[in-house]
């Protein structure tokens, strides 16, 4: 049964930005913590949207692993990149202004690359490169996080959920953008499941001892203790080529860590040897591409446009009414919600009066 209730888009947006003001971040940079994560909920992308304001964002402001106010350092510059220090700030502001900077740099010169070090959660990978979609450039970012995935033939927990994230202009309503994590399941959607007293899909998390797990509060128990691990994409061992997703996520901890000079694996468990909170320290990389360097910005996107199409009109599983491509199913929810507002569940709304009544905001909901 569906225990959600819709809140307007206003609404919603008003309240996450007093609300992160009401915990020390400034308000150009609370806008866009509301925007990225308000994002997630208008592609239909739950996990990462409200359902993570309070206890990824706020929780850890409170519990200090997370600064409000964020002090950006541009450590190297060239005319085609630069790295950046987030010194543990909001990840979601730091990559925000590297995007800024990357699209100007890649408009002049044709292409830039970038990446941050010291960062934190920067909310879904597809907001930064459809930043630049929205411009008609190519945009690709990756980042790493807490330990998640086995390698093939493990079962510790050693890469980040790693998303490898493409967003490509078109000539159509909405750019193509492939925004998936490199596991078949990510941790975020498992805190969804365990928030919605859900079990997690048999087959995606492995027990030390090799076997599947399908409770979804003890997997992020076993996560955080080492006694589980997620299966990359592909599955577990060769013979669903589970050694691709491990693949791709070893990409993605490579450029994160190594570009920006920043930690990796291990090092971004977010807690010390003793259990006790730390930093972070997450690092994220990006590119962003002008087709006008190539084939002309226009030409690119009615080249995408026609591949697009021509996918969705080749022939169906008799079973399907329609294909879809990578970015279609988002803006349709879009369409759905944007008259509707924010689906809000139970243990969202319960997040929101508590951080509403703690600093006192006077905002009134039907829940």
């Amino acid at each position: 049964m569906d225990d959600r209730i819709y809140v307007s888009w206003e609404v919603m947006n008003s309240f996450l930005i007093d609300a992160f003001m009401g915990y020390n971040v400034p308000k150009e940079d609370a806008e866009i913590c509301a925007d990225v994560l308000l994002e997630s909920d208008r592609r239909g992308i739950e996990s990462h949207g409200c359902n993570r304001f309070k206890p990824i964002y706020i929780d850890r402001i409170i519990k200090g692993t997370l600064l409000p106010v964020t002090d950006i350092e541009i450590v190297k510059e060239t005319p085609t990149s630069v790295v950046m220090d987030a010194h543990d700030g909001m990840g979601m502001v730091a990559s925000h202004k590297m995007m800024e900077v990357l699209i100007e740099k890649a408009k002049k010169y044709g292409m830039a690359g970038g990446a941050i070090r010291n960062s934190t959660h920067y909310g879904i990978a597809g907001y930064w490169t459809d930043m630049a979609a929205k411009e008609g450039l190519v945009a690709i970012t990756g980042t790493n996080a807490r330990p998640s995935i086995a390698p093939t033939y493990g079962v510790e927990n050693m890469l980040g959920t790693n998303p490898l994230t493409f967003s490509l202009p078109t000539d159509e309503e909405f750019p193509f953008c492939i925004d998936c994590a490199t596991s078949i399941v990510q941790r975020g959607r498992i805190e969804y499941y365990a928030r919605e007293g859900r079990k997690t899909p048999a087959g995606t998390v492995v027990s030390r001892d090799g076997e599947a797990m399908t409770d979804s509060s003890e997997i992020l128990k076993a996560l955080v203790d080492g006694r589980a691990a997620l299966a990359p994409l592909g599955g577990i061992g060769d013979e669903l080529a589970g050694y691709k997703g491990y693949g791709y996520a070893t990409v993605v901890e490579i450029l994160s860590a190594a570009l920006s000079g920043g930690q990796f694996m291990k090092a971004l468990t977010g807690v010390d040897e003793e259990g006790n909170p730390r930093m972070y320290h997450l690092g994220h990389f990006f590119f962003v591409v002008d087709p006008d360097a190539f084939n002309g910005r226009q030409n690119f996107k009615k080249t995408a446009g026609d591949i697009l199409r021509a996918l969705r009109a080749s022939k169906k599983d008799p079973k399907h009414d329609r294909i879809y491509t990578a970015g279609e199913k988002e803006y349709l929810v879009w369409l759905d919600r944007k008259d509707k507002g924010v689906p809000l569940s139970k243990s969202v709304q319960k997040d929101i009066i508590e951080v509403r009544d703690a600093l006192g905001l006077d905002y009134k909901f039907d829940f």
